[in-house]
């Protein structure tokens, strides 16, 4: 599966944006959903094969030659401590824009895509305190979009250089 999405580039097809809101692109990972900034997606890709790095993290699959930029990929599932599963025809790798020390990109390996959101900031709410036993730092929100849960995620807190090894 090799057709990609530029994100970016279609954004007008979405339609308007309530005062204040942001957008948020959702993805499925198990039975939970999950969003990101969608400023912050450079495009979906189709699951291809990545080359394996030596002594890396197990959620880090390799990495892949994006028109001449070296990507990292890792695989969400695995990051979350998630059971494994075979790739299917709906797995896709989405290309995100990390901002921290240095600008980065990163691909993430999930089940399958959503939607997008407009979400008003009012709507978020803060993410559960489990104490120090359980690491939420990643989660900027909650959000419910209809009847689901919806998890808004820190790309540049999951995905730190630090965070991925």
């Amino acid at each position: 599966m090799s057709e990609e999405l530029q994100v970016n580039d279609s954004l007008d097809v979405m339609g308007e944006i309530e005062d204040g809101a942001e957008q948020f692109l959702t993805f499925i990972l198990g039975d939970e959903e999950y969003g990101v900034e969608i400023l912050r997606v450079q495009e979906i890709k189709g699951w291809d094969n990545v080359t394996s790095i030596p002594n890396s993290p197990h959620y880090l699959c390799g990495v892949l030659n994006l028109r001449g930029t070296i990507v990292p990929v890792v695989d969400l599932r695995l990051r979350f401590e998630m059971a494994e599963c075979e790739y299917t025809p709906t797995t896709v790798i989405v290309v995100l824009n990390i901002e921290g020390e240095t600008q980065r990109t990163v691909g993430i390996v999930v089940d399958g895509m959503s939607d997008t959101h407009n979400v008003l900031p009012n709507d978020i709410k803060p993410s559960p305190d489990f104490g120090s036993s359980i690491k939420t730092d990643y989660i900027t929100g909650l959000v419910t979009i209809g009847d689901n849960m919806v998890m808004l995620l820190d790309i540049d807190r999951l995905l730190s250089i630090e965070a991925i090894g």
